[in-house]
This record gives C-alpha cells, sequence and structure tokens, in this order.
C-alpha cells in the first residue's frame, strides 16, 4: 500500500483496508524494516509512511500513542531506528523502565540504561 510497486497487491490491499482495519506493532516495526531493508528509503520517508499509517483514517494503529512517541524519538535522529524506538515506548507504556540496552544511540534517550559489559 506504501509503495505502490505491485498493481494487484495495491487493489488487493486497497479493498481490505476499505473495510477498517488494525495494525499490530509488530506490523508497523515489519513495515518499517522492509520500507529500510528492502526499498532502501530514507529516515525521512520511513517518517512520513509511519505518520501517514497513524493518521489513516480506516487504520487503527495498536497502541498508536506508543508508536507516536517511538515515531517522535526517531525523527528526532535517525539511531536509534524506530524498532529499538517502539521498544523503549512500549517499555515506558508498561512501567518497565528504565530499559536496558547495550545499543549506545538508544542509550542516549530518556528512560534508558545503558548496560556495559
Amino acid at each position: 500500500m506504501l509503495v505502490r510497486d505491485d498493481p494487484a497487491h495495491v487493489a488487493a490491499t486497497e479493498e481490505f483496508v476499505a473495510q477498517g482495519v488494525w495494525v499490530p506493532l509488530l506490523a508497523l516495526a515489519e513495515t518499517v524494516w522492509v520500507l529500510d531493508a528492502v526499498y532502501q528509503r530514507k529516515p525521512a520517508q520511513i517518517a512520513l509512511a509511519i505518520e501517514m499509517l497513524l493518521n489513516h483514517q480506516l487504520l487503527v494503529v495498536e497502541r498508536s500513542d506508543i508508536a507516536a512517541a517511538a515515531l517522535a524519538h526517531y525523527r528526532q535522529r535517525t539511531r536509534p531506528g524506530f524498532s529499538d524506538c517502539l521498544m523503549l515506548e512500549v517499555a515506558r507504556a508498561a512501567g518497565h523502565t528504565p530499559f536496558g540496552t547495550f545499543d549506545k544511540p538508544l542509550a542516549r534517550l530518556d528512560g534508558t540504561r545503558l548496560l556495559k559489559s
């Protein structure tokens, strides 16, 4: 639906989405991975795609508040990646911070703790 590279897939997706659909956070993370790894989209393009999904009138994104908070972190810097930002925001929403990580860019965000080996 986002890259519109296969007319048959676009038609099938649009027909399905027209009924209104729920998008789990895991599917959102997978979408971002595909946009990056397969379609080699730039971070600004990926951020716009996430925003479009969050604002789509026929899509209900699971915990859109969490996805929006992760998007805000991702937009500020391209490292950490969106999935890292999403994990942090899921942990924060569940009341499980600090979020431990070995990832130095992620550890720069509030609510994390850099682990050392």
